[in-house]
C-alpha cells in the first residue's frame, strides 16, 4: 500500500468524527412516532419543546467547521423543502461513520467518493419505478370500494361564516343498507352571519385500496405488475363509513336545503371529480400521523378549490396561508380561520372594538415606520455635519416634529388601519391608538399583497409618498372569536381578526396551553403544508413506509456483485498504479455496503423508534428477511410493490410505518428525499476530502484523486 495512503488512514478524520456525533443527537426525530427533546435557553431559563433537525442545529453551539456545514446543509434543505431535515441529518451520521470504517480498511480517498457518488446515482435512478402520479393516487381513491371509518367525514357547522373547526361536527351512517341516522358530535354554531363565507368545509374520506398504475422497471423480469383485489375493512367494525352526505344523494332528505352550499367543492366543473376531493387525502397520506395539522390542511384545501370553482387546478397556494400561534387555549380550539388574524395589546384592541364591523380605508407600508428608516439602496449626502448646541434637544424637537407630521397624513387621508411589513415607532404607535388609527406591524408581504388585491390599497415606503389612490377602503376588523362563539382574551394579548370582502387569506389558529410546545406545533403544520405543496408541484410521490430505503438496498445488492468497468477502456492504460485498476472490484465491495448501511440504519432505528422492534439487532434482521425475499422473488420491485399493497412491509406486527387507519397507506416526497440523500453524502465526501487535505496536503491529495476519481461507472 503507498505510503500517502497510510498517511490518509493512519490519522483522525476529525471533521467526520464531529459529523458523526452531532448526528447521533437526532436519532430520536425518525418515524412517526418521535421522541421530543426539551431545549432550555440558559439566558432566559425557558425551555422549548422541539422535535425537528432544523431547531435542534439552531440550538446547538456549532463552532467547528464540520459544525458550521452542518448547519448550513440543514438550512439549505428547510429554505428549500422545509421537509426531509431530520432525514438528512441522520444519514450524514451514519454515511460519516461507514466513511471512517472504510478509511479503517485502507480504502483510499478517491475510491470513496467515487463509488459512493455513483451509487447513490445509480440507486435514485432504480427508485424511480416506486413512484406514483398524483392523478393515480386520486383515481385510486375514486375507485376504492371500501373507504374505512378510521377517518370520517368531519365538518364545522358554522352559521356566522368565519372560522372553519374540522373537529366541530361529525357524521357518519352506520350501514348503507340501514335507516339513514345521522350523528353530530361536538357541535359548534354562530349566531350571526356577517360574510359569504357559510359553507362547512369537509374532510375527505380516507382509505386507498390497491395502486391503480405503476411502471415496470427496466430489467424487471417479472411478467405483469403485481395486481390483487383492494384494501377491505375489518370485519371487526360494525359501524362502517360508507358515504358522507356531500358525496352521495343518500342523505338527500335530511340536507335537501344544503345542497348548494356544496357544490363548490364536488361539483362537476372539474374535469376529473377525484380531483375535487383527493387534496386533502393525499394530505393524510403524507401526514405521517400529524393528525391535528392534516385536519387544518384539508379546510384549507378545500376552501381553496370552493374558491377556485374546481376548475380543474390542483395546486396548493401557500401565499395565501398564514399562522397565528395562539397561546391559553386547548389544543382542540386550532381552527381555520378566513381573513388575518394576529394578536395586538389590549390597547390596540379598544380601537377594535370601537371599529368593529365598520368599513375602514386602510394602508399599506412595504418597510419600517420609523423616523430613521430608509429603503434598500438609500445612499446618504456625504460631507454633510449637522452641528447643535443642543444635541439633545435638537434631537427631541426634530423628533416630536417627524411624529406630528405623520399623524397629520394619517388624519388627513382618513386612514383607520395601517399594515406595516416593518417594525413601529413606539411613540408613534400611541399617537396613533389615542386618535384612533389601528396600526399592526411585522405583517408578512404576501398579506400586504392579499389585502392589496381586494382593497385597492398601493404598498408606500414612506408616508410623504402617500396619496389618494395608494389609500384603499373595505377592510373590516372585529376580535376573533373562538370555535364557541366568544370572543377571547388572554390579557397580555388579544387575536384580532382582519378581513375584506373576497380576500383569499386564511389563517391557521394554532392554539396550546404549554407554552413550550407552540414552536413544535407550528413546525409540524408548515412541515405538512410544504409536503402537500412539493407533491402536488413534483406532480408524483414515492410509496412509503420504507419501500424506497428498502429498493436502495435490493438495488445495492445487486450492484456488489457485479464488477466496475472502466468507463474509457483506455484508462487502465493512464494508472500510473496498475494495482487500483486491478482492485476496483474490491473497493466497491467494501464501499457499496458502507452506503448500504446508512438506508440500512434508518429503516432499524424508526423501527426502533415506534417500538416495533425491541433492538437494532432485531430490526437489521427484519430488514434481512425482507431483502432475502426480495432477491429470491427475482424481481424487487414486484415484491416491495405487492408487500406495499397488502400493508405487509415491515409491519411485523404493526410495524414502524403503519397505516394511518386502516388501509390508508403512506407516500414520501419525491425530490425532497432524493435531494436529502444527495446533500447527505455531498457533506460527508466535502469533510472527507477536507480531512484528506489538512493531513496530507492538497498536492497530494490532488494527485491521489487523479488515480480513481471518475473512471468507473457502474452497468
Amino acid at each position: 500500500l503507498p505510503m500517502a495512503f497510510r498517511d490518509v488512514n493512519a490519522r483522525r478524520h476529525i471533521g467526520l468524527q464531529q459529523l458523526s456525533s452531532l448526528a447521533l443527537t437526532g436519532r430520536t426525530f425518525l418515524g412517526p412516532n418521535k421522541s421530543c427533546k426539551f431545549i432550555v435557553d440558559e439566558s432566559t431559563n425557558q425551555s422549548t419543546l422541539i422535535c425537528s433537525a432544523v431547531r435542534l442545529i439552531e440550538s446547538l453551539d456549532l463552532t467547528s467547521a464540520a459544525g458550521q456545514l452542518l448547519n448550513e446543509t440543514i438550512q439549505a434543505q428547510n429554505k428549500e423543502f422545509k421537509t426531509g431535515m431530520s432525514t438528512l441529518l441522520f444519514l450524514i451520521g451514519a454515511w460519516s461513520s461507514a466513511v471512517l470504517e472504510c478509511l479503517q480498511q485502507n480504502v483510499p480517498v478517491s475510491a470513496i467518493v467515487s463509488v459512493m457518488s455513483e451509487g447513490l446515482n445509480s440507486c435514485c435512478e432504480s427508485a424511480q419505478c416506486l413512484q406514483i402520479s398524483i392523478h393515480d393516487v386520486n383515481k385510486e381513491l375514486c375507485s376504492s370500494s371500501v373507504r374505512p371509518n378510521a377517518f370520517k367525514s368531519k365538518t364545522c357547522q358554522i352559521g356566522r361564516g368565519d372560522l372553519l373547526n374540522p373537529q366541530s361536527f361529525l357524521y357518519f351512517q352506520k350501514d348503507i343498507s340501514a335507516p339513514e341516522e345521522v350523528i353530530p358530535i361536538n357541535s359548534c354554531s354562530h349566531q350571526d352571519d356577517d360574510c359569504n363565507f357559510n359553507k362547512c368545509l369537509l374532510s375527505p374520506l380516507a382509505g386507498f385500496g390497491s395502486i391503480a398504475s405503476l411502471v415496470k422497471p427496466a430489467g424487471d423480469k417479472s411478467t405483469s405488475v403485481i395486481s390483487g383485489s383492494g384494501v377491505t375493512a375489518s370485519s371487526r367494525n360494525k359501524q362502517k363509513l360508507t358515504h358522507s352526505r356531500y358525496f352521495s344523494a343518500l342523505g338527500k332528505s335530511h340536507f335537501s336545503s344544503q345542497q348548494g352550499n356544496f357544490q363548490g367543492y364536488l361539483s362537476g366543473q372539474s374535469a376529473d371529480p377525484c380531483d375535487c376531493y383527493g387534496l386533502g387525502h393525499l394530505a393524510m397520506t403524507l401526514s405521517h400521523g400529524n393528525q391535528t395539522s392534516v385536519k387544518l390542511l384539508q379546510s384549507i384545501v378545500a376552501y381553496q378549490r370552493e374558491r377556485a370553482e374546481c376548475s380543474g387546478s390542483s395546486q396548493l397556494n401557500i401565499a395565501e396561508i398564514v399562522t397565528c400561534c395562539l397561546l391559553g387555549l386547548p389544543e382542540s380550539y386550532s381552527c381555520v380561520s378566513p381573513g388575518f388574524v394576529t394578536l395586538l395589546s389590549p390597547e390596540q384592541a379598544t380601537v377594535v372594538k370601537y371599529f368593529e364591523n365598520n368599513p375602514l380605508r386602510i394602508l399599506l407600508m412595504d418597510g419600517d415606520l420609523t423616523e430613521q428608516y430608509r429603503h434598500l439602496g438609500f445612499n446618504r449626502p456625504c460631507n454633510v455635519r449637522t452641528i447643535s448646541e443642543h444635541p439633545s434637544l435638537q434631537e427631541g424637537r426634530a423628533g416630536d416634529l417627524w411624529l406630528s407630521s405623520m399623524l397629520d397624513i394619517l388624519i388627513s387621508f382618513e386612514v383607520a388601519l395601517v399594515l406595516v411589513r416593518g417594525s413601529v415607532c413606539e411613540n408613534l404607535m400611541e399617537k396613533c391608538i389615542a386618535n384612533g388609527i389601528l396600526v399592526i406591524g411585522s405583517v408578512t408581504r404576501d398579506v400586504l399583497c392579499a389585502f392589496g388585491e381586494v382593497t385597492s390599497a398601493q404598498p408606500v415606503t414612506y408616508l410623504s409618498q402617500l396619496n389618494a389612490s395608494c389609500v384603499g377602503s373595505g377592510a373590516q376588523v372585529e376580535l376573533w372569536k373562538a370555535c364557541d362563539g366568544r370572543a377571547v382574551d388572554l390579557g397580555e394579548l388579544v387575536p384580532v381578526r382582519i378581513k375584506a370582502r373576497g380576500i383569499p387569506l386564511l389563517t391557521a389558529v394554532l392554539t396550546t396551553t404549554v407554552a413550550a410546545k407552540m414552536q413544535l406545533i407550528e413546525d409540524q403544520f408548515w412541515t405538512l403544508v410544504y409536503r402537500l405543496h412539493h407533491a402536488l408541484n413534483d406532480k408524483k410521490v414515492f410509496l412509503g413506509g420504507g419501500a424506497v430505503e428498502l429498493m436502495c438496498l435490493s438495488h445495492i445488492q445487486m450492484l456488489a456483485g457485479q464488477p466496475l468497468q472502466p468507463a474509457n477502456k483506455g484508462a487502465v492504460k493512464e494508472f500510473h498504479n496498475p494495482w487500483l485498476a486491478a482492485s476496483a472490484t474490491e473497493y466497491a465491495s467494501v464501499v457499496l455496503p458502507a452506503l448500504a448501511s446508512g438506508w440500512k440504519q434508518y429503516l432499524s432505528v424508526v423501527m426502533c423508534n415506534t417500538a416495533k422492534a425491541a433492538s437494532e439487532l432485531e430490526a437489521c434482521t427484519s430488514v434481512d428477511h425482507h431483502l432475502k425475499k426480495a432477491a429470491d422473488c427475482g424481481s424487487p420491485s414486484a415484491y416491495i410493490l405487492k408487500e406495499f399493497r397488502r400493508g405487509d412491509l415491515f409491519r411485523g406486527g404493526s410495524g414502524p410505518f403503519a397505516d394511518h387507519g386502516e388501509g390508508l397507506k403512506v407516500y414520501d416526497n419525491v425530490t425532497a428525499k432524493t435531494e436529502a440523500w444527495r446533500r447527505a453524502l455531498d457533506l460527508v465526501l466535502l469533510v472527507l476530502q477536507t480531512d484528506a487535505e489538512i493531513i496530507t496536503g492538497p498536492k497530494r491529495n490532488e494527485l491521489l484523486n487523479s488515480h480513481v476519481s471518475s473512471e468507473f461507472m457502474f452497468l
